[in-house]
């Protein structure tokens, strides 16, 4: 069997169109599973990604309430640097907060999460 294609591919002959046309349907349909496949895992790690971000920025939540017994400071920038200079490498964005809560959002891939004070779980509700 393999000497008999590798005589054809040293001939002159090539491939007939219905060879290559099976070719292309079966490449076609591995792209079919393939790709739904993957754009499904692309969102979940999205999600996954973005529920650590808001994970991560706790500790300097709880940090900043720690020192300043309240969750807020003067306004959004000043409680962002805030933060920052807790965790540098931050990448969820603190929304509002008081003396008692706080919104925290991260957003990748298009999708946005939220936490909305120490006692609520991460969801895809915004903060009220």
């Amino acid at each position: 069997m393999l000497n008999k294609l590798r005589m054809r591919l040293a001939s002159d002959e090539g491939f007939t169109l219905i060879e290559l046309l099976v070719v292309i349907i079966i490449i076609g349909i591995l792209l079919a599973i393939a790709i739904p496949s993957y754009l499904g895992f692309t969102a979940r790690a999205n999600d996954s990604a973005a529920k650590a971000n808001i994970s991560a920025a706790l500790p300097a939540m709880e940090a900043l309430h720690a020192d300043t017994g309240s969750y807020f400071s003067t306004d959004v920038a000043t409680t962002t640097g805030l933060l920052k200079g807790y965790d540098a490498g931050l990448k969820a964005t603190f929304v509002s907060g008081n003396a008692t809560t706080y919104c925290l959002t991260s957003v990748v891939g298009g999708n946005a999460w939220f936490k909305a004070g120490p006692g609520a779980d991460v969801s895809t509700t915004a903060c009220v």
